[in-house]
């Protein structure tokens, strides 16, 4: 007997012919699943469709659209032990580039029907949850500058053109970050958390490529000083990104982190999962091994920390907590040796 599968599928995503594509997915699934198909409407969201075939006993939830409608059905799924299988058919299709899966809807549905699953890392930012990543500062601004018709008609171009208009209109402000370990204080103009994120989401790429399932955050920090130096920085993490190498510029910095909080003066707007969802503070947690996923990729750990040449950066590094250990009332001390026992009798 089959497995069950919900697909649930955004027939307005991307730019191709829906119902065709929509074919192609049930021709290759429908031998290997029983495939209950569910659309998202402007009225029901891809999220509340999770929700839903959730409470019906769903083996596997399948997720086809972009970037908006995975990134839904995965925050439904985290701690879920449910696998989640992705055929991107969006504009940027983010979340399938970071973890290796094929962008066509053939390889997609094959990766599905093969059966791999692994444990990724998921997050949440401000106790929403997230998957790919949450951008302060440049980021958020970008996102927010490429509108919907923009992306429509120019696709990836659209936050190509909308971060060049972001980098002519450069600010910087002063940043407070703070992780289990230490408080870092710096002036930036970028700082981005990621779970998960592909080469293409430039200003996470500080560390060799973002490390989807070692339990840690991805944190970049961009402190460029000029104009100049904004835009040398977005080339630099697109060539270094592309080579999988660490960033190596003075301007650049990049750890890694279970949690993390980031304050600004003055507040700045945040973007997560692609989404604006309000101004800075925010704290960011990671879930380890929060979602199940069909992924044929396996990655490398990669670099860990490079901040001290920030310039202006100062690092404080916080005192651990030393947790008090009861105290048990078989435990005694003589000649400075623990004894552990009932009785302690003297001489013995």
């Amino acid at each position: 007997m089959n497995r069950s599968a919900c697909l649930i599928f955004n027939p307005v995503a991307g730019q191709g012919d829906s119902k065709q594509e929509l074919a192609t997915i049930k021709r290759i699934l429908d031998p290997a699943f029983d495939l209950d198909i569910q659309y998202t409407t402007p009225e029901i969201s891809a999220g509340e469709l999770a929700l839903k075939a959730i409470a019906n006993n769903a083996e596997i939830i399948i997720a086809s659209g972009g970037d908006g409608t995975v990134s839904a059905v995965a925050e439904a799924l985290i701690n879920s032990n449910i696998p989640l299988g992705a055929i991107a058919r969006g504009t940027a299709n983010a979340f399938a580039n970071a973890l290796g899966i094929p962008d066509t809807i053939e390889a997609a549905c094959k990766v599905i029907v093969d059966g791999a699953t692994k444990k990724v890392d998921a997050a949440t930012c401000n106790d929403k949850p997230m998957i790919l990543l949450a951008g302060v500062g440049f980021e958020a601004e970008t996102v927010e500058d490429a509108d919907r018709e923009a992306k429509d008609r120019l696709g990836m171009l659209a936050y190509v053109l909308s971060g060049l208009k972001q980098l002519r209109e450069f600010e910087k402000f002063t940043t407070t970050i703070e992780t289990d370990d230490k408080i870092i204080e710096v002036e930036a103009n970028a700082v981005t958390v990621a779970n998960a994120a592909p080469p293409t989401s430039v200003l996470a790429q500080g560390a060799a490529g973002v490390v989807y399932d070692d339990g840690l955050l991805d944190v970049t920090i961009i402190a460029a000083q000029t104009r100049a130096g904004a835009i040398a920085i977005s080339y630099h993490l697109l060539q270094t990104a592309s080579n999988k190498e660490a960033a190596e510029r003075d301007d650049v910095g990049y750890l890694r982190t279970k949690w993390v909080k980031v304050t600004t003066n003055p507040p700045q707007k945040v973007v997560l999962d692609g989404e604006l969802i309000g101004s800075t503070p925010i704290e960011v947690k990671c879930i380890p091994e929060g979602l199940t996923v069909f992924t044929p990729i396996d990655q490398v750990l990669q670099a860990q920390e490079r901040l001290d040449h920030l310039p202006g950066i100062k690092i404080t590094t916080k005192q651990p907590v030393v947790e008090e250990q009861p105290q048990s009332l078989s435990t005694m001390i003589k000649d400075g040796v623990i004894i552990e026992g009932e009785e302690f009798i003297d001489g013995n």
